[in-house]
């Protein structure tokens, strides 16, 4: 009988860590352990990470440890552009690196950008984050000089905006 229980167990064991990879594949994460999500499903919201030296804050939506290595993970809801990740992703992806860089002390190799229907590992290179640290200054010199404008004709876009509230531009 005791034998029994315990096949029973390590059964019940094996079908939920089954559960839990097929679950982690099937939202486009890497092997690993989820050790942040911002995605409300799996469980209470985790606080942005935050760079004071960049004055920079974000939360992605997924960081997956696996070993010393820490990878971002944004998961998108539309389909993949034909030419490979879009240029704001990608800028997006590389804030979180910086941001999981300044958090962790450790510098991440790459981040995956997930799309509906295909997923993209970015490298973090120097020369990557030097684009985002140039792409900050220039948003940064532009709200200081009142010389941002919306970069857009998207009615859908403005609808949803979180400044949508205080912009002067807006389209619907």
């Amino acid at each position: 009988m005791p034998f029994l229980l315990a096949l029973i167990l390590i059964l019940i064991g094996v079908v939920i860590f089954w559960l839990g990879r097929r679950s982690q594949a099937e939202a486009g994460l890497p092997i690993g352990r989820v050790i942040y999500s911002d995605t409300r499903g799996w469980q209470s919201l985790e606080k942005p990470l935050f760079s004071p030296t960049q004055r920079l804050t974000g939360k992605p939506d997924y960081l997956v440890q696996q070993g010393r290595e820490i990878i971002p993970v944004e998961v998108k809801s539309s389909a993949a552009p034909a030419a490979g990740p879009r240029r704001s992703h990608v800028l997006q992806l590389a804030a979180y690196c910086l941001l999981v860089e300044e958090t962790y002390r450790h510098r991440p190799k790459y981040g995956i950008v997930k799309y509906a229907d295909r997923m993209f590992a970015v490298d973090y290179t120097e020369s990557l984050q030097a684009t985002l640290l140039d792409v900050i200054a220039a948003m940064r010199a532009d709200v200081a000089h009142a010389a941002a404008h919306r970069s857009h004709d998207e009615a859908a876009r403005c609808i949803h905006c979180g400044y949508r509230h205080a912009c002067d531009e807006r389209l619907a």
